[in-house]
């Protein structure tokens, strides 16, 4: 699991009637971050600050939701438990904690006019623990729903899956939220297509996406970080098909706690490995009764 770096806490909200969550992703002082996002319809918050280009290298906290972009309001209630842990970006009136949300498209799955506020976030923030990590139809994950590509009737169960790897005293590790518009393929999905005649359907935008993170306690510059993304999403690509749509907002963040050393060639490889594995947990989650 992700919490098997040291520092990192995880914190979920559910509400089971409405379907919908989140998750917050809190990480030690000190954690570097980039990210990027594939796909066209992306609902996120402050992701902009993790280009390498920009002037913040370190990142507080993740959340991802549930509740399309009304979802993002989550972050609020996690910056203002961090203020009162006295954690953030210095400035001359103070820190201000860096927050990155990714939200996910759950409002057909029950009540969408329930969505995760910043009360919710500051649930789950306080909720958080280094040494539980749930998965499955909980968090952003509450709602989650996977192969609707050709149509809903066709949609199974998503949810929350995690997997981590390690090489020595290196650990990678990956937290995600599947909602994708593709199926949790072994290959045969991508098979039976490349045999047949085959017409790719309109994919309904918004109402989809994969969103996460890949955490390492490995030490590497906010470039390095975004190496490793690019990486991440080849995970995506050999765990869902299709993937990256114009229907999903496929995002994911990259974090290093920077305490062991490592080359940034493993890292990429242990990030592509454990997104997969993440993705395949999540589409094991059995249908409900």
């Amino acid at each position: 699991m992700i919490t098997d770096i040291d520092g990192i806490e995880v914190g979920n909200w559910s509400d089971v009637e409405a379907k919908t969550g989140c998750t917050v992703i809190l990480f030690p002082e000190g954690t570097t971050a980039s990210g990027e996002i594939r796909g066209g319809a992306p609902a996120t918050r402050d992701f902009s600050l993790l280009h390498p280009s920009r002037l913040v290298d370190h990142v507080d906290a993740v959340v991802l939701s549930g509740g399309s972009a009304y979802g993002l309001a989550a972050c609020e209630g996690v910056m203002d438990f961090l203020e009162g842990r006295g954690q953030g970006f210095p400035t001359s009136a103070g820190k201000v904690p860096i927050v990155v949300g990714m939200s996910l498209f759950d409002l057909n799955e029950g009540d969408p006019s329930r969505r995760p506020c910043a009360s919710d976030g500051r649930e789950a923030a306080e909720s958080a623990s280094s040494t539980r990590t749930e998965i499955g139809a909980i968090g952003a994950g509450t709602g989650a729903t996977v192969s609707k590509w050709r149509g809903k009737e066709y949609s199974k169960v998503g949810g929350i899956g995690s997997a981590s790897c390690s090489s020595g005293d290196l650990i990678v590790a990956a937290h995600l939220a599947v909602n994708a518009s593709g199926d949790i393929d072994d290959g045969t999905v991508s098979q039976s297509i490349v045999d047949g005649t085959f017409d790719f359907p309109e994919i309904t935008p918004f109402e989809n996406t994969t969103i996460g993170v890949v955490a390492t306690n490995a030490r590497l510059t906010k470039s390095e970080c975004f190496l490793v993304s690019q990486s991440a999403h080849d995970g995506f690509a050999k765990a869902i098909f299709p993937a990256h749509t114009q229907g999903d907002g496929d995002a994911i963040v990259v974090a290093a706690t920077g305490t062991v050393e490592a080359s940034l060639g493993t890292v990429r490889l242990l990030a592509t490995v454990v997104v997969e594995k993440a993705i395949r947990s999540a589409g094991e989650i059995t249908q409900p009764e």
